[in-house]
C-alpha cells in the first residue's frame, strides 16, 4: 500500500503502540508535525516550554511505565537542547527514542540555516542513531530504532531525518505490522547480529559455580543496582535475597529494586551510603552485585572495595564485567533470567549471627524535632503524607542523596533519579512525564533551588496539562552538595555556590497558574502537605532549611568506603 512517507511515521509509531509523543516543533520537522495534526485522536503530543524538558519527560515515562519514551525536536539547537536528556538516558540506560529532523539533502553539509551533524553528536551518547535519507527506509528504520531501544541493556536512541524524506509529495510502501511481529521481520534480524537484541544465554556452569560459592558464605551481602530496576527483576531478586537471607544494600539506581522497608535493607551503598552499607562491603566474604556496574560513587576506591570478599557480578552488558572492580565471578544476563535459575536451585540459608552484626548499624527513622525544618523532617511529612506508591521524581544533589536515604521505594519506576549523569534539572520533566503515563498515581518531585531553576519554566506544562504534581523545594540558598564539599575539603572557601538571588518560588508558582507556599518549620509543612495533596493542580511548597545542613555520612572521592568525612546521624 502506497501512503505518505510521514503517514508511514505515525504508522510505524502506533505499531510501536506509542500514545504519547514529548517534543517542540520547528522548521525542519513541521511536515512530521503536520501529520501528527491528522493523528491526534490517536498519539497525544505534550508541547513543553524547552527541549531538556521534553528529553526529560520522555525519560521519565519510559522509566515509570516500563515502555520506550518518544521525544521529537527540530533540527539546529532544537537537536542540541536534546544532548542533556540523551545523555541522561544513555548513562542510566533508560529507553527512549529520539527523532529530529535535519534540513534537506540539498542542504546538508553547507551550513545551512540551523544545519548540524545531530546524528555525529548523538553517536557516543546512544545506543545507536540513525540518518535517514531515503523515505522508504523509514518503516525498517523505525522498527529497529525500537528494538535496539528496548532490548538487551536498554538505552536511547536518535532517528534524524533529511526534511526531503518528510515532503508532503514523498509516497512509500507501506504495511502495518504490530511490534510483535515486526520483530521477525528481515530487517530486525539482520539488525540482531551487530547489536544482539536478544538477551544473552546464560552459562547454566556459571549458575553452579555461584550456588557453589553462595554454599561456602559465612558473611554474604547483596547489592541490588539498576539493572534490577530497569530489568523488572524486583521479585526474583526479593526472593534470591531471602533465601539467601543476606543484608542488601542498594545503589542510587537501585531504588524500588529491593523494597525500601525490608528487614534485610541496609540502605545506600557508597560515597553518601550508611554505614551498615559500606561497613557490610568491607568485611562480607562474598559480594553479589546484581546489574550493578561498580561506579565511582560505589566503589570510589576498587583497590579496597570488598578486598576481603570473593566478588560476583551479574549484569546483562558483558562490558560492564572488570570495567571498575575486578571480579572473582560473573554470570552475562538478564538479572531476571539469571535470578530465576539461581531461585530454583537455590536452598534456604540462615546467616543470623551476620545479620545481627549488620543491621543494627542501620540508622533510627525516625525524623528529630527541632524548631527549625530539617531534611528528614520534610521527607517524614512526605512518606507519611502520600499514598503507597507514590512516584517520587528528584534532581540531583543534597536534595536526591536526603530522599533516597529517608524515604522507601517498593517497586521499579517509582524512583526517577539521575545517577550516572547527575542532570541538575532532570526531576520536573520527569515528573511531568510520570504523571501523564501514571495518572492514577501521585507524583511529588523533590528538588533544591538551584536544581529548580534550571527547568522551573516547565511549570508551564505542569498547569497547561493540569498535572497534579507538587514540587517541594529543599532551599537552603546555596549550591548545597559543591558547599559540603567546599566545607569539608577546600577550607571552607565557598567559591560561587551561594544563590541569594530570586525568584520568590510561592511568586513564581503563582505567575504560572499553580499554587505556592513557604514553611519554615514541620508544624507548617504539615498543615500545608495535605491542602497541596488535595489542591488539584499543581503546587509548589518552598521549604527554608538552614545553609549548612549536609547529607550525612559522606565518603570523600577516591577513599576507601568505610573512611567516613562524616558519620551517620540525623542531617
Amino acid at each position: 500500500m502506497k501512503i505518505r512517507a510521514t503517514q508511514a511515521i505515525m504508522e510505524c509509531l502506533l505499531e510501536q503502540e506509542v500514545d504519547t509523543i514529548f517534543g517542540y516543533p520547528g522548521g525542519t520537522i513541521l511536515n512530521l508535525y503536520d501529520e501528527l495534526y491528522r493523528y491526534q485522536d490517536k498519539i497525544r503530543h505534550i508541547l513543553t516550554a524547552h527541549e531538556q524538558g521534553a528529553a526529560h519527560a520522555a525519560d521519565g515515562y519510559a522509566r515509570s511505565t516500563g515502555k520506550v519514551g518518544v521525544c521529537f525536536a527540530t533540527s539546529g539547537p532544537g537537536a542540541t537542547n536534546l544532548t542533556t536528556g540523551i545523555a541522561t538516558a544513555h548513562l542510566d540506560s533508560s529507553p527512549v527514542v529520539f527523532i529530529t529532523c535535519n534540513v534537506g539533502e540539498n542542504l546538508l553539509g553547507r551550513d545551512a540555516f540551523q544545519e548540524v551533524d545531530s546524528t555525529g553528536i548523538a553517536m557516543p551518547i546512544t545506543k545507536a542513531t540513525f540518518l535517514v535519507r531515503d523515505p522508504q527506509k523509514i518503516p525498517d528504520t523505525i522498527r529497529q530504532a525500537f528494538a535496539v531501544a528496548a532490548t538487551g541493556r536498554p538505552g536511547p536512541v536518535l532517528i534524524d531525518f533529511l526534511k526531503n524524506v518528510t515532503a508532503p509529495d514523498q509516497m512509500i510502501d507501506y504495511e502495518f505490522i504490530p511490534w510483535r511481529e515486526n520483530r521477525v521481520c528481515d530487517s530486525i534480524q539482520s539488525l540482531n547480529a551487530s547489536h544482539q537484541l536478544k538477551n544473552p544465554e546464560v552459562n547454566q556452569q556459571d549458575i553452579e559455580t555461584l550456588l557453589e560459592m553462595v554454599s561456602h558464605a559465612e558473611r554474604p551481602l547483596l547489592i541490588c543496582g539498576g539493572g534490577v530496576v530497569r530489568g523488572r527483576a524486583h521479585r526474583e531478586f526479593r526472593e534470591f535475597a531471602e533465601k539467601l537471607d543476606a543484608p542488601v544494600a542498594i545503589t542510587v539506581m537501585g531504588g524500588g529494586g529491593f523494597p525500601g522497608a525490608h528487614p534485610l535493607t541496609t540502605g545506600m551503598i557508597g560515597m553518601h551510603g550508611s554505614q551498615a552499607s559500606n561497613v557490610a562491603v568491607n568485611e562480607c566474604d562474598l559480594l553479589v552485585a546484581v546489574g550493578c556496574r561498580f561506579s565511582d560513587r560505589v566503589a570510589s576506591d576498587p583497590k579496597t572495595f570488598a578486598a576481603g570478599a570473593k566478588i560476583v557480578q551479574i549484569d546483562i552488558d558483558r562490558a560492564e564485567i572488570d570495567k571498575n572492580v575486578l571480579t572473582d565471578h560473573h554470570i552475562i544476563g538478564s538479572a531476571r533470567h539469571v535470578l530465576a535459575l539461581l531461585n530454583a536451585r537455590m536452598p534456604q540459608y540462615h546467616h543470623e549471627a551476620w545479620k545481627q552484626y549488620i543491621l543494627p548499624m542501620r540508622a533510627p527513622s525516625m525524623a528529630e524535632d527541632s524548631e527549625t525544618l530539617n531534611p528528614q523532617q520534610i521527607l517524614d511529612v512526605i512518606q507519611h503524607g502520600t499514598p503507597d506508591g507514590t512516584i517520587i521524581s528528584t534532581d540531583v544533589g543534597q536534595n536526591q542523596m536526603w530522599a533516597i536515604k529517608y524515604l522507601h521505594f517498593s517497586y521499579p519506576g517509582q524512583l526517577l533519579t539521575s545517577g550516572g549523569f547527575g542532570t541538575m534539572g532532570f526531576g520536573l520533566g520527569a515528573a511531568i512525564g510520570a504523571q501523564l503515563g501514571n495518572p492514577d498515581k501521585r507524583v511529588v518531585h523533590i528538588t533544591g533551588d538551584g536544581c529548580f531553576r534550571m527547568n522551573c519554566h516547565e511549570l508551564c506544562t505542569v498547569e497547561h496539562y493540569k498535572l497534579p504534581i507538587i514540587s517541594v523545594i529543599f532551599n537552603n540558598g546555596t549550591l548545597g552538595m559543591v558547599r559540603q564539599w567546599q566545607s569539608l575539603i577546600y577550607g571552607k572557601r565557598y567559591s560561587a555556590t551561594t544563590l541569594d538571588r530570586g525568584p520568590d518560588f510561592v511568586k513564581l508558582a503563582e505567575a504560572y497558574g499553580l499554587k505556592g507556599y513557604r514553611v519554615r518549620t514541620r508544624k507548617e509543612l504539615e498543615e500545608i502537605f495535605p491542602q497541596a495533596m488535595a489542591a488539584g493542580c499543581g503546587v509548589v511548597i518552598d521549604c527554608i532549611l538552614d545553609i549548612d545542613e549536609m547529607v550525612r555520612p559522606m565518603v570523600a572521592a577516591g577513599s576507601p568506603i568505610t573512611d567516613f568525612l562524616l558519620k551517620e546521624g540525623t542531617t
